[in-house]
């Protein structure tokens, strides 16, 4: 936490000096509207929408019925209030210079009918389709003709999700490969995505790494956004299947705060805190500040993680048309690293499957004096210019800096017929630095009777890795049933014995040798996206991306220095034969990457230089159809892809640490995705996922590019997820609920190989559930996990990862 202090303390006390003297300077001489609204049997209509007809005024009631809307200019205005299934109820209203004035309305509906419009109307906080980051602009999902799926804030809450890899369990086709190590260079989790591999490294469009876990407590929802999207987001964070963008909680007008705690198996403790306020009677200026705090013991005989997380963010508006937005998050965490036992890559299978594997799972071969810790820092500030009524400026800049300082460990086959995997482990001192501008311009006019929607930009985007630490050392062998030896694979003699513990590895590391590394890239990139209204129904996209792409490699030498140019088209096309209800689309997508160059190894394990590599590309098309049906309560998508990739870099068999550069890869599969809200009261998520994965050209004697063989970092081929959950609305069981889901995952071919052989890890079916009781004030809920107690494991590029076992998790939260 030392890391994080200063920079809490100098951050805030900005932010007291800035709202200090913005507060008296917003003031002006304007009138205040405020009122309350009642249903026609006198109580309070709570969560209605109140609106200056033409105009940017606008509100929303409390829990009492009541708004206000302040900086209001004088003048006469039409007062609208909405409601979702009934007629728009109208009133004049006359506002005056530096006076009050009050409305108060009824409508004409029940307290009890409002509470089924509200129980429908709730589904949109599960399952919102719209976002304003998938194409860089605001667009309907029924507008456009790439896929994508969010999981919500509140579906986190409903499933009482700690962590990040539980909430990606609402996606269809995402599957966790392998969990944050913490280590450099990558040490956030690992997903497959349409058959690649992925991490979750983009935040509200823009960059912000980690070497370790995200904290949901500042996620106002996940973005899944399918297929290779280099177009609108480049090389540098995308996967060819996919790329994953967390859109956090902005500030809103008014007072609000919520804190919650949860308390759960494996000395699960979790707090969380979300304070908002306005800090003007205009409501120009808003901030607020999430804040969490965790702890948590592994299911197995090792193994704990603590976190800290603070996330202050600023909103000033300005005027009309000039506002800001500063979003920051810090994050502080420490952890036994969890184990992963990978597999041989050089010879035969020691283990063809889980049974001869012979697997203790409730051993984590390792100790908890040996952890490393992950601070965070992202800062994004953001200006947006209303240029006119058809164009909107859009600067924003992005910072992150992500630390890796401990240890980590490393647990290969030894490959030698014993059944042993050898433990070694190395010091790290590391941290990765990025830094992105992006000047964008949106506009939505009309050429004739023809709809354009544009989005033209410019990105610069910088990083800089530096690596200091140990080399890695060999500390002892162990078998998957926990039995340790001490004869070195690498010298044939036996070493005397050492343990984990810092004292005893630091002794090993001392004879390892340093590391230090230092690499530097930036990209320059001008893209333009256009969304045509040809006819009402018939909308067309078009896109291109030019990025320039600048390395020195490791900056102590010129020997890797490089550059490239990449282009990158997207097109796509959508139909709908019922306008706003059925949609048929078909897009052509691109996704590139420039290669970062990669330390190279010898068999030591030291570092003996970099290795540069040409772009890789991918190529996607996809057909699909969307609906929007029974007044929204029923979205759904459906959709068939192929993805090609060339130039694939992968691990080399040999030094697995090093990486190659050949062979190709085709992608194939379908996905659906359902949200549904059937009955008032029952919300539905579902999705199916089938991907067909192989080589269609292999590398010379790759093990992992042979040719028709379904890639090891590929994930199963079938996948199933699932939630639904019920309020009751009326009678004795009124604010009760009930919720219940699971996953499914068919077999994951983690080695396969006709030089390796192959190693399956099974198919698995976990099943969770949830009660609840919730007001507008209070929630109390017991949720429990894997409820069977399946034991079930992930996996990618060889790597055998235990999951946790049945888990109970029991939360209570207040709203202020």
């Amino acid at each position: 936490m030392n890391y994080l202090y200063p920079k809490m303390q100098h951050f805030i006390f900005i932010i007291c000096i800035f709202l200090i003297l913005t507060t008296d300077a917003v003031a002006q001489d304007n009138g205040k509207l405020k009122g309350t609204i009642t249903t026609s049997d006198g109580q309070p209509a709570a969560g209605i929408n109140i609106f200056l007809k033409n105009t940017k005024y606008s509100s929303v009631t409390n829990e009492n019925g009541s708004f206000e809307l302040h900086k209001v200019k004088a003048n006469t205005y039409i007062v609208q209030v909405a409601l979702g299934g009934y007629e728009t109820l109208e009133q004049e209203v006359t506002v005056s210079e530096n006076k009050i004035s009050t409305l108060n309305l009824q409508l004409k509906v029940s307290n009890k009918e409002l509470n089924e419009v509200t129980i429908y109307n709730n589904r949109a906080k599960l399952f919102p389709k719209q976002s304003n980051y998938v194409s860089k602009m605001p667009l309907k999902n029924i507008e456009n003709p790439q896929v994508y799926n969010v999981v919500t804030a509140n579906l986190l809450k409903e499933q009482a999700v700690t962590n990040f890899d539980d909430a990606l369990k609402n996606v269809p086709g995402v599957q966790k490969l392998w969990e944050s190590t913490g280590r450099s260079g990558g040490g956030s989790s690992f997903y497959a995505i349409r058959g690649f591999q992925t991490q979750a490294n983009i935040v509200n469009g823009l960059p912000g790494l980690t070497n370790g876990s995200l904290d949901p407590s500042n996620i106002e929802s996940i973005e899944v956004i399918k297929g290779p999207s280099g177009t609108l987001f480049g090389s540098s964070l995308i996967s060819y299947g996919g790329l994953i963008n967390t859109v956090t909680k902005k500030p809103y007008s008014g007072f609000g705060t919520e804190v919650s705690y949860l308390a759960g198996s494996f000395g699960l403790n979790r707090v969380t805190a979300d304070v908002n306020t306005s800090v003007d009677e205009s409501d120009d200026v808003a901030i607020r500040i999430n804040a969490a705090y965790q702890t948590e013991n592994s299911f197995q005989d090792a193994g704990f993680r603590t976190a800290y997380f603070l996330a202050p963010v600023l909103s000033y508006k300005i005027n009309d048309r000039l506002s800001f937005l500063i979003n920051t998050e810090f994050m502080q965490e420490e952890r036994a690293v969890p184990p992963m036992l990978f597999l041989g890559r050089s010879t035969s299978l020691q283990f063809s499957n889980l049974e001869e594997l012979n697997y203790n799972t409730k051993l984590s071969f390792y100790g908890n004096d040996l952890s490393i810790k992950n601070p965070k820092f992202n800062l994004q500030a953001q200006m947006n210019y209303k240029v006119s009524d058809q164009w909107t400026s859009q600067t924003a800049l992005s910072r992150s800096s992500a630390k890796s300082d401990g240890y980590y460990s490393y647990m290969p086959d030894n490959e030698n017929g014993l059944g042993e995997f050898a433990l070694n482990i190395t010091k790290e001192q590391s941290q990765t630095v990025t830094t992105d501008i992006q000047q964008n311009f949106i506009g939505d006019f009309k050429i004739g009777n023809i709809r354009n929607r544009i989005i033209a930009g410019l990105d610069y985007f910088a990083k800089e890795d530096t690596f200091g630490g140990s080399g890695y050392a060999w500390l002892y062998n162990i078998t998957p049933q926990g039995d340790v030896n001490y004869l070195n694979p690498y010298t044939g003699t036996e070493d005397p014995p050492t343990y984990p513990t810092r004292s005893s590895v630091d002794t090993v590391l001392s004879k390892s040798g340093a590391i230090i590394y230092d690499n530097k890239e930036a990209t320059y990139s001008v893209y333009a996206s256009d969304v045509v209204n040809i006819f009402p129904n018939l909308i067309a996209m078009a896109g291109l991306r030019v990025d320039y792409f600048d390395t020195e490699g490791d900056t102590k030498t010129d020997n890797d220095n490089y550059n490239q140019t990449s282009l990158s088209p997207k097109f796509g096309l959508i139909y709908q034969p019922i306008l706003d209800k059925i949609a048929v689309f078909a897009n052509y997508m691109n996704g590139f990457k420039n290669i970062s160059p990669k330390k190279t190894y010898n068999t030591n394990g030291d570092v003996t230089g970099a290795a540069t590599f040409k772009p890789e590309h991918a190529n996607q098309l996809e057909f699909g159809v969307k609906i929007n049906l029974l007044g929204e309560k029923l979205n759904a998508t459906a959709s068939y892809y192929s993805i090609e990739v060339g130039n694939l870099v992968t691990p080399d068999p040999k030094i697995p640490l090093n990486s190659r550069q050949e062979g190709t890869s085709q992608s194939k599969g379908f996905e659906f995705d359902l949200n549904a809200s059937p009955l008032k009261g029952l919300n539905i998520i579902a999705g199916y996922s089938y991907n067909d994965s192989k080589i269609t050209k292999g590398g010379l004697n790759n093990v992992w590019l042979e040719e028709g063989k379904r890639p090891m970092w590929s994930g199963p081929e079938s996948l199933v997820n699932f939630w639904a959950n019920y309020k009751f609305a009326d009678g004795g069981l009124k604010d009760f609920g009930l919720g219940f889901g699971g996953n499914y995952a068919s077999e994951n071919a983690i080695i396969n190989s006709d030089k390796l052989g192959k190693f399956v890890l099974p198919s698995y079916t976990v099943l969770n559930g949830s009660v609840f009781y919730g007001t507008n004030k209070y929630r109390l809920a017991l949720n429990i996990n894997n409820i069977t107690n399946k034991e079930y494991f992930n996996g990618g590029w060889g790597t055998v990862n235990p999951q946790k076992p049945r888990n109970v998790v029991a939360g209570f939260s207040y709203k202020f």
